[in-house]
């Protein structure tokens, strides 16, 4: 592993959870928006992550006999609409998106977990921060060193 691998590593983690912080923003914002530009209600949107593999073919042989970690950081999977959770139906029979029993579809955006999730996200982005200070420091110890 190189001097500047653990960089790249804990950036990829910190621009992943940065991005899970935006969508995250989006779904928060958008928590009762009743009607898109197509009609529809605001679905929930959810970020996935998959292992970064940045090796050329020779590599990714070599490693592979050799039984070595090949992954290099993180990357997004991609962003999904949520269809397992069930929008909500309110009773408001005055709403303009109101169906013809009264019923408006809200989106189906739970703060509770949308703030658990942000939480969570920033945890892990201040936990890539540690780590890449630690590198940098390690880094520059080393330089240090040859003075």
């Amino acid at each position: 592993m190189g001097m500047f691998t653990s960089f790249d590593i804990n950036s990829s983690g910190l621009t992943a959870q940065r991005y899970r912080m935006d969508i995250i923003s989006e779904n928060v914002a958008n928590a009762n928006t009743t009607r898109t530009g197509d009609g529809t209600p605001y679905v929930r949107k959810v970020v996935t992550f998959k292992e970064k593999d940045k090796q050329t073919p020779f590599s990714r042989v070599l490693n592979k006999s050799m039984d070595k970690y090949t992954g290099e950081g993180v990357k997004i999977g991609g962003v999904y609409k949520d269809t397992q959770t069930e929008m909500n139906m309110v009773y408001d029979p005055s709403h303009p998106d109101a169906d013809e029993n009264g019923y408006v579809t809200y989106p189906n955006v739970n703060i509770i977990t949308e703030m658990t999730n942000l939480i969570d996200a920033s945890r892990a982005y201040e936990a890539n921060a540690t780590a890449f200070n630690a590198s940098k420091s390690m880094a520059m110890k080393g330089l240090s060193i040859g003075q």
